[in-house]
């Protein structure tokens, strides 16, 4: 056994590689599965990588081919495969400055050049149950699933908000690795002191913080979108007036979407002559970026153009994609486009972007929907 297989504990090559299958959308050749080991536990040897491969098939994986590997159905440590294995890619789309990707991001990552991305803002899906076909299916159909649907209020219908309180630490543990690798794919893609901003929410934050700065990139704070949103605040489960002045956990006032950068190259000065990147762009100049923005629920006039269950408003998406190119320079990237609320943010700022969505019943509400959503107005008017 080389010096650099036994740095590692027994197993951790073998769940690097279950790791980086689970989150390809397409089999992968033993050299492609090398260099994302490589990336997520550092330099490991295409020997090693082939020996666990060949002594845990078919337990665990699946030789389609000669020399090329699938994860074996049960076996995956995520979900993100599991969505969209056996769909037709669309063609790019352009629309004003932005570019829409039918994709699945760790895939399409790796195609990338290296240095090519000056910011990311986006709003993930986790790569958790709750975005499997089966609970998007059920989403989609009304009937919820793991999805709370919450009961209308004053002839209001809610939107629907995922139970995060459900999760069994297996599916935290594949939330962190979700990210880790994510992170580990995305570092070598961005520019020096390229920001990195991911939404998330008070019960899974520390998760993917720690996942983030585990992988490499720097944490430097919060984003506290203040919303008051339908999570937390109810009474105990059936027993509501038995305790009528208790809630199980607080009602929700605020959302922490977490800031990270890539490590500078020099001086912040160097980094922004250098790659125009390193800090944040004033509102104004006497106004520095602040990291408490007051919000609102996405309006439903606003929901009605691009119907996702994440939808985040314009007025607060706006503000954040334009801190993310100091000089006003660059590409910004959201590697879970969703519904594009990212990109028409980023066009009607007027910056380039690009987005990359792997479910098809999204990209298709993308296309329609960023046009619009670039026209709307903060007041809710079009």
């Amino acid at each position: 056994m080389s010096e650099t297989e036994t740095r590692y504990a027994p197993g951790r090559v073998r769940d690097a590689i279950l790791q980086v299958l689970s989150l390809s959308s397409k089999p992968l050749s033993i050299k492609q599965i090398q260099e994302r080991v490589s990336q997520v536990i550092g330099p490991t040897p295409t020997s090693s990588v082939r020996s666990y491969l060949r002594l845990n098939t078919p337990k665990s994986f699946v030789r389609q081919d000669w020399g090329v590997y699938s994860v074996r159905h049960g076996a995956t440590l995520g979900v993100q495969r599991s969505l969209l294995d056996k769909e037709a890619w669309q063609p790019p789309l352009h629309i004003g400055r932005a570019q829409l990707i039918h994709a699945d991001c760790f895939d399409w990552l790796e195609q990338q050049v290296d240095n090519s991305f000056q910011a990311v803002l986006t709003d993930p899906p986790y790569g958790l149950h709750e975005y499997t076909a089966e609970q998007q299916s059920k989403l989609r159909s009304g009937k919820g699933g793991v999805w709370r649907i919450p009961p209308s209020f004053d002839g209001h219908i809610r939107s629907p908000l995922p139970r995060f309180t459900t999760l069994t630490a297996q599916q935290l543990e594949e939330l962190r690795s979700f990210f880790f690798v994510w992170t580990r794919l995305l570092l070598p893609k961005l520019v020096p002191g390229a920001h990195v901003v991911v939404a998330s929410n008070p019960l899974l934050s520390y998760i993917v913080a720690g996942a983030l700065a585990d992988a490499g990139l720097e944490r430097r704070g919060e984003i506290i979108r203040l919303v008051m949103t339908m999570r937390g605040g109810d009474r105990p489960k059936a027993a509501h007036k038995e305790f009528c002045d208790v809630s199980v956990m607080p009602r929700s006032m605020w959302e922490p979407w977490l800031v990270y950068r890539k490590p500078l190259e020099g001086r912040a000065q160097d980094n922004l002559r250098k790659w125009k990147t390193g800090g944040l762009r004033r509102p104004a100049p006497d106004k520095p970026f602040g990291d408490v923005i007051p919000s609102s629920p996405t309006r439903k006039s606003e929901r009605s153009l691009a119907p996702h269950p994440s939808l985040k408003p314009q007025a607060f998406l706006r503000q954040v994609v334009r801190a993310l190119l100091p000089l006003g320079e660059g590409t910004v990237l959201d590697p879970f486009a969703g519904a594009g609320s990212t990109l028409a943010a980023a066009e009607a700022i007027g910056y380039t972007s690009i987005g990359v969505e792997k479910d098809r019943y999204y990209f298709d509400i993308a296309a329609r929907a960023i046009p619009k959503l670039v026209r709307f107005h903060a007041n809710g008017s079009l």
